[in-house]
């Protein structure tokens, strides 16, 4: 018996779900070149303009200068520098909780936590629609895994009253693939009343939300007695790469002493650390970069309404135009790139069958006139969109 990997790769294909990586040929930035050509970009989750910005690259410089280009080890064997304690304690401030722990990738720090939280005996209740990332860490954590209704507290009750163990709630901040926002109010409650932990992955809503891009928990008003597990990335709103995990002192140190993911990984070069601590300063100081993305965000909407796109319930930069057909989707997507804009068409797995779209994403570092480009494309566009003979479902 061999695998037979001809075949399976021949069948994603026709089933126009072949990906293919873009080449990038230069830094992120609206304006970009991608595998020879020149286009204007909405499809980055560099969603305040963070990651080409002159003093955050001088900034990773001076610490390559300084500290050289590599962790060398694990943070608990010799790969725990100045730069990466410095930044835990900036984002423990941030986050206004007593400890916060660096890690390579937003993947490795959900990992890392559910299976360190949660095992044999306990139980895991998890959005239908969370992130691949959270879903893999409920699946190997060993512990019951269930899934409610996205964004449905009352499923979440449901299944809530039949959980055993410790009961680890997880849930994205904001919705990687829609756009929305957790319900993290109700979502607290219930949780509250049956003595369940919440683990908030908010990968997305660092830098664009809140009053000083302190993302869902600041925007929603809530603490540490309400979301006692906050995650986020850095490769985001940030501008540089890596994760946190943000909690109590308790937390922190059992992720230290049981996270494998953790434990076992070289830590991330300590000059993305010096990086990282300057757009965590810009990200803070800069309030005019979410002012000027809401505008964007409310402009695109108004926009899309008057062409007749079909977007999602979504206030934040990720605005989802609603397909349906993969093949539709990929249309869209190459036609908009004949007219030098690139948008990518995300398609199923990472989205429900039947709901395939463009996923567009706006960037602080947008200005008014691209996005009046876009609109433009779109609506020269969307009427010469091919119809299938048989439209999948859309599923919301």
């Amino acid at each position: 018996m061999s695998f037979d990997l001809t075949t399976r790769l021949s069948e994603r294909r026709t089933a126009h779900l072949y990906r293919q990586r873009p080449h990038l040929q230069s830094p992120q930035a609206p304006l970009v070149r991608v595998d020879g050509q020149p286009l204007l970009a909405f499809c980055s989750n560099d969603y305040l303009g963070l990651a080409n910005h002159p003093e955050v690259i001088t900034a990773m410089q001076q610490g390559a200068a300084k500290w050289g280009v590599g962790g060398g080890a694990s943070h608990l064997v010799i790969g725990h520098s100045s730069p990466h304690h410095e930044l835990e304690e900036a984002l423990a401030e941030f986050t206004g909780r007593p400890r916060a722990l660096l890690f390579s990738t937003g993947y490795m720090a959900n990992l890392a936590t559910v299976t360190a939280l949660v095992g044999r005996g306990d139980t895991v209740l998890e959005d239908r629609v969370n992130h691949a990332s959270l879903l893999d860490a409920g699946l190997l954590s060993g512990a019951r895994f269930s899934r409610y209704l996205h964004n449905d507290a009352a499923s979440l009750a449901n299944r809530l009253d039949k959980a055993s163990g410790n009961c680890l709630v997880v849930t994205d901040g904001v919705f990687s693939m829609d756009g929305d926002l957790a319900d993290l109010p109700a979502l607290c409650a219930e949780a509250k009343k049956k003595d369940a932990w919440l683990l908030v992955d908010d990968a997305h809503g660092f830098g664009p939300l809140g009053a000083t891009g302190g993302g869902i928990v600041e925007h929603f008003g809530l603490g540490l007695e309400d979301v006692q597990v906050l995650i986020g990335t850095l490769g985001k709103g940030f501008g540089t790469a890596g994760a946190f995990v943000a909690g109590s002192e308790e937390l922190i140190e059992t992720l230290i002493q049981f996270a494998r993911p953790y434990i076992y990984t070289t830590s991330q070069p300590p000059a993305v650390a010096c990086a990282t601590l300057k757009s965590l300063e810009l990200l803070r100081s800069e309030g005019w970069r979410r002012e000027h993305l809401n505008k964007l965000i409310a402009r695109f909407r108004q926009g899309a309404a008057e062409i007749g796109l079909s977007l999602m319930d979504s206030f934040t930069p990720i605005q989802p135009i609603l397909i349906g057909d993969s093949a539709r989707a990929l249309q869209l997507s190459a036609m908009l790139r004949e007219r030098g804009l690139l948008v990518t068409a995300i398609r199923p797995p990472t989205v429900p069958a039947g709901s395939a779209r463009l996923r567009v994403t706006l960037s602080a570092a947008h200005s008014e006139a691209q996005l009046e480009q876009l609109l433009e494309a779109l609506a020269d566009c969307w009427p010469l969109l091919a119809v299938p003979e048989s439209m999948e479902a859309v599923h919301a």
